[in-house]
């Protein structure tokens, strides 16, 4: 017998109409895990979970044409997973990049539609780096598309960036000892305008989102406000990295899904190893003075985001935030044990979990599945904690076959990038 049958039953009978409704909805929360094909709710039906009420008439459809920019270690990685998930289980086609470009639409280029794998278009969503470029998207997308982004607090993000790019970006290269702090304290001797990923230590929020990176907000204060302005013009929502789960309730009612459209394991985290606990004050200072356009940047759409949240109501969006952790934490044990932990790559035996490592002084961590299972249960769980590589690749065969599209060797683009990102390494299977 399903679990709220059983809970009513368990009820008296000599209930008044409000007290029953109450009793239904009470039990509702019983049934946390519904099997909807290959997909996992952890959510009940029975009331909507908008506060206050979306007052619309008929309500709105899902929306899913969506375009994420996806900017450099703000926690973009999760929410690529969740919109990949979501675009997997309504059979929408996902723009992916093409293999000239590896999985990036040849970042650090300015995007063309050109970078786009023939069998991926015409796309419903599009999470891939790119280098954003109004024109090129809007000739891409459809005409409904909302656009979203992510920011990160400034010094926290260059922290990140220094540790996860320190052997592809020659500024960082250059540093003794791979020190941050020496780094900051002159960044100027190490730091060359122009040169591969250069972006990588200087402004890259602002690269990321079309800017020049080069411009300082302390001699040109007009370039920023400009820059803030065009990012307002083109997106519908700017998330925070530091407010993640308030982030994903904004975006769930901007694009009318459901909560649990937006469940997640988090992805592409480093190991405590590999950062440093907390950044103290005079670095984070210095930190945000050379990356003075990011600063500005998240100080901007920081504030915007709380003003958002108290149109909507905070106490409404602080509650859905706490269903969504609650929620998070059963679909994490349901999926990988009674206690999950993120694990090194190197003990994690599911081939298709293991992380990307960006160099050996950087451990990033991953979640293993438990042994055995199968069916949509572990399907769904896997693609939760799929890393990026893995899923792009995995995505992009299936919309060929869907597409009818022949294996064949690609032509190559002309011009290609260098690439920041090397073939998956060969790791031992055993634990």
């Amino acid at each position: 017998m399903p679990p709220i049958l059983q809970c009513l039953q368990q009820s008296t009978t000599m209930m008044s109409r409000r007290k029953i409704l109450l009793l239904v909805l009470g039990c509702s929360t019983i049934s946390l895990l519904i099997h909807q094909g290959s997909q996992l709710s952890w959510y009940p039906k029975l009331f909507p979970l908008s506060c206050p009420p979306l007052r619309e008439s008929p309500p709105r459809a899902k929306h899913t044409a969506v375009a994420f920019l996806k900017t450099h270690k703000t926690a973009g990685t999760t929410v690529q997973n969740i919109l990949f998930r979501f675009a997997e289980r309504h059979n929408l086609t996902v723009a992916l990049p093409h293999p000239s470009c590896e999985h990036q639409f040849c970042y650090p280029r300015n995007f063309s539609a050109h970078f786009v794998h023939p069998a991926t278009r015409p796309p419903h969503m599009l999470a891939s780096h790119l280098r954003f470029d109004r024109a090129e998207l809007e000739r891409l997308m459809p005409p409904d598309t909302v656009y979203v982004t992510i920011l990160r607090e400034p010094a926290a993000m260059f922290e990140s960036l220094f540790s996860y790019y320190n052997q592809y970006c020659p500024a960082f290269r250059r540093v003794p000892n791979a020190s941050l702090e020496a780094f900051l304290r002159a960044p100027q001797a190490y730091y060359r305008p122009g040169e591969h990923f250069a972006m990588f230590a200087h402004n890259t929020l602002a690269y990321d989102l079309g800017g020049d990176n080069e411009r300082s907000p302390q001699d040109d204060a007009a370039y920023l406000a400009g820059l803030i302005r065009q990012v307002e013009e083109v997106f519908s929502l700017v998330m925070i990295a530091e407010y993640f789960d308030e982030s994903l309730v904004l975006l769930r009612r901007l694009l009318a899904w459901d909560l649990d459209d937006v469940l997640y394991a988090k992805l592409n985290a480093r190991a405590a190893t590999s950062r440093l606990a907390s950044i103290p004050e005079a670095l984070a200072r210095a930190a945000r003075t050379w990356n003075a356009l990011d600063a500005g940047l998240y100080d901007h759409f920081n504030a915007t985001f709380w003003r958002r949240v108290a149109r909507a109501g905070r106490s409404c969006v602080e509650r859905e935030a706490r269903q969504l952790r609650e929620a998070r934490q059963r679909l994490l044990r349901r999926c990988f044990g009674d206690e999950p932990v993120l694990r090194p790559a190197a003990q994690i035996r599911t081939k298709q979990l293991q992380p990307w490592q960006p160099s050996r002084k950087v451990d990033i961590m991953g979640y293993d599945l438990p042994g055995g299972g199968a069916g949509p249960t572990t399907e769904a769980c896997l693609k939760l904690a799929m890393p990026e590589v893995q899923y792009s690749n995995y995505l992009l065969r299936k919309q060929k076959r869907r597409g009818g599209v022949r294996s064949r060797p690609e032509p190559v683009l002309d011009n290609p990038p260098p690439r920041p990102i090397r073939s998956l390494p060969r790791i031992s299977q055993g634990t």
